[in-house]
Order: structure tokens, then sequence, then C-alpha cells
């Protein structure tokens, strides 16, 4: 019987691996792995001895970006773990097929999600959203998917139905420790109010961000509509900074602290827990593979848990352009309009026991019969368009 892809591709490692040991340029290694496919997970973060260093089944991967120090954002380090072959090749594959998905755009097509298996499993499988006018996947379409099931799921329109969770008193913020606010509370612009985020960096001249949803401000982005305020518990309403940069397709806004109150890497759950760095794609991966759950602080629904439903999505129903890199987790009833502009996130498996790193930025949750999830960007998704990391 000939060899899937999958298993042609984990073969194709283990040649590798045996040539590496034969002694290899290490500049051809990175080349070969490039030309092979493997820029995902492996080649433009690891070095020839960490994937010497696998058994011969495993392959190393990037999990996570995490501070050396954890009182210093700018130590950020690369954290790899081995995974079986077989498994990457599957969720590389699934990856690759659902990119072509959103690049081919087929009628009814209304985006996709790649679902991993467990590792034993080596597998992984592709949510696709179908609109509810009678489209299904086309046949090219399962022939180039071939080796990963594409499961179709009906959207209905989304426009009809809005009804959503009963709303409720927003939590502000309280005390702030050295004039520095967590995420999880209440913020404010001039149009609508919204969920603070923990604080986002970005290295070129290290700078530090207020964060919150792009849509929690007026869309055509007057001069005077950047003003992000903070109301607080026992005091004032304080204004805390003026938006430096929109991103209207991944719907984050990046505000830049114009007076003494900064953002904090803090997250205002009940163990205040720290925020140590962020998950990659990867790091996803593998959350999914062991059945993890994700956690969110909103401004209104508060503290909620929900697994991840799906990874790298493509988001192509509620605008005219597609949304790439997003994470579907939890239930609609996890968010509500006020929560936007909150993190999920997961402890961090190797860090101390009130550590976590963010999986991604929650924007919107479904609203139509059929379908239950929160979706936002993915972190990796910002870091990669745009240099910013938690």
């Amino acid at each position: 019987m000939p060899e899937t892809e999958t298993e042609q591709s984990a073969h194709r490692l283990a040649m590798l691996r045996d040539r590496l040991e034969q002694g290899m340029d290490r500049r051809a290694f990175l080349r070969t792995l490039v030309s092979g496919g493997y820029a995902i997970g492996m080649a433009a973060w690891l070095g020839v001895d960490d994937f010497l260093a696998a058994d011969d089944d495993e392959v190393p991967v990037v999990t996570a970006l995490v501070r050396d120090d954890p009182a210093d954002p700018w130590s950020i380090q690369k954290r790899t773990r081995t995974v079986p072959a077989e498994w990457y090749a599957a969720v590389k594959q699934a990856l690759e097929v659902n990119e072509r998905l959103a690049q081919l755009g087929f009628t009814g097509y209304l985006g996709s999600a790649v679902v991993p298996g467990d590792q034993k499993s080596g597998t992984a499988s592709i949510s696709v959203g179908l609109s509810s006018d009678g489209h299904s996947i086309p046949e090219m379409v399962t022939e180039f998917a071939e080796g990963i099931d594409l499961n179709s799921e009906t959207i209905i329109d989304v426009d009809e139905i809005q009804n959503g969770p009963v709303r409720r008193e927003p939590h502000l913020a309280d005390m702030l420790v050295n004039e520095r606010v967590p995420s999880g509370v209440a913020c404010e612009t001039p149009s609508s109010m919204a969920t603070l985020g923990p604080a986002l960096y970005h290295p070129d001249g290290k700078r530090r961000f207020f964060v919150t949803a792009e849509h929690a401000f007026m869309e055509n982005h007057d001069a005077t509509d950047g003003t992000l305020l903070l109301p607080r518990e026992d005091s004032d309403t304080v204004e805390v900074g003026s938006v430096a940069n929109y991103h209207p397709v991944e719907d984050v806004a990046a505000i830049e602290p114009t007076g003494e109150i900064e953002p904090a890497s803090r997250i205002d759950a009940p163990s205040r827990p720290r925020v140590r760095g962020q998950f990659t794609k990867f790091g996803l991966a593998t959350l999914v593979a062991q059945d993890a759950e994700l956690e969110k602080v909103g401004a209104l629904t508060g503290h909620t848990t929900g697994k991840i439903q799906g990874i790298d999505a493509v988001t192509c129903f509620t605008d005219d352009f597609c949304r790439r890199g997003q994470i579907r987790w939890g239930g609609e009833m996890d968010l509500t309009d006020g929560d936007s502009g909150s993190v999920s996130y997961h402890r961090d498996p190797d860090g101390d026991d009130n550590d976590v790193l963010i999986a991604g930025f929650n924007n919107a949750r479904t609203w139509w019969p059929g379908q239950s999830y929160v979706w936002g960007v993915s972190a990796y998704q910002l870091t990669a368009q745009h240099g910013y990391h938690f």
C-alpha cells in the first residue's frame, strides 16, 4: 500500500536526521528544512542540535515564547519540546490545506479551522464553515486535502440573530499596584466600552502599550477618537492613553500610555496570575491534543473557561475580508458586548504555579444557531504580522 503524505513526511524527517548525523552542513540543514516545507514548526526557530536531540520518531517544535526573567519583557526566549513526527506531519499538512482553502475561497466558504488530534493518533482535521444556501465542499478541495478529514458545518445568516448573554455591571479597576492596571477590567473609549488586555510590547524602541479591541473605537478613527479612559471603582475616571496603532484586520488597538498609569502583565483573576509569555501555533496545537482548556477574564462576564475548538482559523463571515490566525474556544456564553479586548490564556506548563501564557485576543462570539464559540486573533498572529508580544 502506498505511503500517505503524513507517512512520507515523517519518513523524510528521519532521512534528514540521518544526513545530519553523517555531517550535513548547518546551512544546508536549514535550506533543506525550508525546501521541504518545515518552516512552520522548525526552520524559522530551531538549530541542528535541537533536531538531533530528538528520537527518530520525534521532531522538535517551538511551543512558546517565554520571558527568561519574569520582570523583563525583553528577555523573550523560545521554548521547544519534541512531538511525534507523524502527528507533526499531520498538523502541518492540515495547516497547509487550511491556508489553501482560504486562498481558494470557493462559493459558500465562510471560514475554517484546524483541529489537531491527540498526539498518539497522529491525526488532524479541518472544520469548514459553509453558508446555508445549500453549498458543499467541492470535489477538487477533497482531492488536495487527501489524508485530512474535512468536516463541514452550516452557518446560518449571521445578520439575523443577535441574542446573547444577560448584561452585567462591568468590573472596574480598584487598587492599582505601582500605578499599573491588570487585564480583565473595563476600559472606555469616546464611543464604547471594552475590556483591557495585559501589557502588549513591541521591540522597536522597547515600547509598552495598553491594548483593547479596535472595534471599540469609532470606525473613521478621527484624531479625537483615540483616547482610552479607565473608570475606577472608588475614584474618578482617568485618561490613560491615546491610540498609537489601529489594526482593523486583527481587531486590535495599541494605546500609548500618556500619564503615570501603565499596563501590567497581570490578569485580574482571583489569583492575579502573571503573564510570562505566549503560545506559538504548535504550542496551541499541543494544547488541543491534550484536550486542554483556555481561560479568560472579561469586564462583563468575568472569569470563564472552555475547550479549544480550532486553531489557525480563518473567519470570513463578518466583514468583506477574511481574518487569519484565529482561535476558536469555549462557547457563546463566555463573551458578551464589553468583553472584547480580553485575552484567552492557559497556565504555563513549565512556569511557576501563578504563571500563564497568552493564547489569543478575544474579539467576538457566535450569535447564530448551530455553532457556539468565542473567536479572536492568536498571539502568534499578532507577533507574525506586527511584531508585538505579550
